[in-house]
């Protein structure tokens, strides 16, 4: 639930889910965040007169008849706890820097086909593995290879697929995803080609062990019991047993798909890890794990936003993520990720086709509904860096960001 309150009248620790004019005419990089120090509060004094808190996502703000009795129990602005040793990025000791050889367009149509030969993949594994039989490794490996090729060559085809398919069935699209964003956050922080191949693999087969898991489990609306959650997190013992099962796969994926619920603060299972303790990969898979089912449809809780996803991941470094790291991911996937559906400022609304790198705000937009919620046919495409104009001395610039679902268009039909 959203309320609108005066900006005077802030607290630290709400959730600012919308402002009373375009996020783009402020300085804020995240269209939500959890109001957490003076320089935001400033800011929003600066830019705005009221705002709206979500009290699903925060606190309420106390009556004024409480304010009135003092101070003494007005919430302190969180903090962020300070890092338990060096940041795991620092164990990075080669990189290789990747240019893109193709564009978004021209990669498209290799990455439907590298999706495709994934999904054929995935669906056999389940068979495969539900049948009692070892995985085949050689075509994992082909599959991964396919979908890394892919990624080097142009990031964003592979991510707009990624985002925009929920047609499979949970597992399959929860695998396919993982896998994309950790070989592109592998890319990004320019680890060698051969460790994009094993955080592909990772990413692919870390959570194959569900298949084991009962269906009225995983597909359950609501918390789960103690005994739920046991069943549940069994599926990295069924996980490391498969792919230890399995010849051919490299013999450090069963310990890394075994790992990727640890979180920095120890909070995480099955071994309780901390801090650098969890080492690179295993941070890496847990951080993007994280992300994508936060993106995905979910029994259990709501969907994010990409945006507010990665808010949240934001607000959560150094407890249950590297806070280096996170900085990092939120730096590759950028302010409006790719496959996020966009209002404009000229009320027409588009999906995210591409990032500018260097003008994050300035994404490549295509244009899909009209200012009246009517489609367009043909689709328009916008390059906001080159400022095409919405109206007469007006450059098109995104609004805000839409949570999927708001809007009668499904934006996978553009591109899957």
């Amino acid at each position: 639930m959203k309320k609108e309150v005066p900006v005077d009248r802030l607290e630290f620790g709400v959730f600012i889910a919308e402002l009373d004019r375009p996020w783009t005419e402020t300085p804020f990089m995240y269209q939500g965040f959890v109001l957490s120090n003076e320089k935001q509060l400033e800011a929003l004094k600066k830019h705005c007169k009221t705002v709206f808190i979500d009290l699903d996502k925060g606190p309420d703000l106390p009556e004024r008849s409480d304010l009135l009795a003092g101070d003494s129990d007005k919430p302190a602005a969180p903090k962020i706890p300070a890092p338990l040793g060096p940041s795991v990025l620092t164990s990075i000791k080669h990189k290789v820097t990747y240019r893109e050889k193709a564009t978004v367009d021209e990669e498209l149509p290799v990455a439907r086909t590298a999706l495709r030969k994934t999904e054929v993949l995935l669906k056999d594994i389940m068979g495969t593995v539900q049948a009692g039989k070892a995985l085949d490794a050689p075509r994992v490996k082909e599959a991964v290879t396919s979908m890394a090729d892919s990624v080097v060559r142009n990031p964003d085809a592979m991510m707009l697929l990624a985002k925009l398919k929920e047609k499979g069935g949970h597992t399959l699209d929860r695998a396919f995803g993982v896998s994309i964003y950790m070989l592109t956050f592998g890319r990004f922080l320019e680890l060698p080609r051969e460790q994009l191949d094993l955080l592909g693999m990772v990413g692919l087969l870390q959570d194959v062990g569900m298949t084991a898991v009962p269906e009225e489990v995983v597909t359950k609306k609501g918390p789960l019991t103690k005994v739920e959650q046991a069943v549940c997190r069994s599926h990295i013992t069924h996980t490391v047993d498969i792919l230890k099962q399995t010849p051919g796969l490299p013999p450090e994926l069963a310990e890394l798909a075994a790992l990727h619920h640890e979180r920095y603060d120890g909070s995480g299972y099955a071994k309780g890890l901390k801090g650098p303790e969890l080492g690179l990969f295993v941070s890496i898979a847990g951080l993007v794990d994280t992300f994508d089912a936060m993106i995905h449809t979910r029994t259990y809780a709501e969907v994010y936003s990409p945006s507010n996803a990665l808010n949240y991941l934001y607000s959560m470094r150094n407890t249950l993520f590297d806070g280096p790291m996170v900085e990092q991911f939120v730096q590759c996937i950028g302010i409006f990720p790719v496959g996020s559906l966009v209002e404009l400022n000229s009320g027409e609304v588009g999906i995210v086709i591409a990032q500018n790198m260097v003008r994050r705000l300035l994404p490549r937009v295509m244009v899909v509904l009209d200012a009246k919620g009517n489609p367009l046919r043909p689709q328009v495409i916008l390059d906001l860096a080159q400022e095409p104009k919405a109206s007469p001395g007006v450059p098109y610039r995104i609004k805000r960001t839409l949570e999927q679902g708001s809007v009668p268009i499904d934006p996978a039909e553009f591109f899957l």
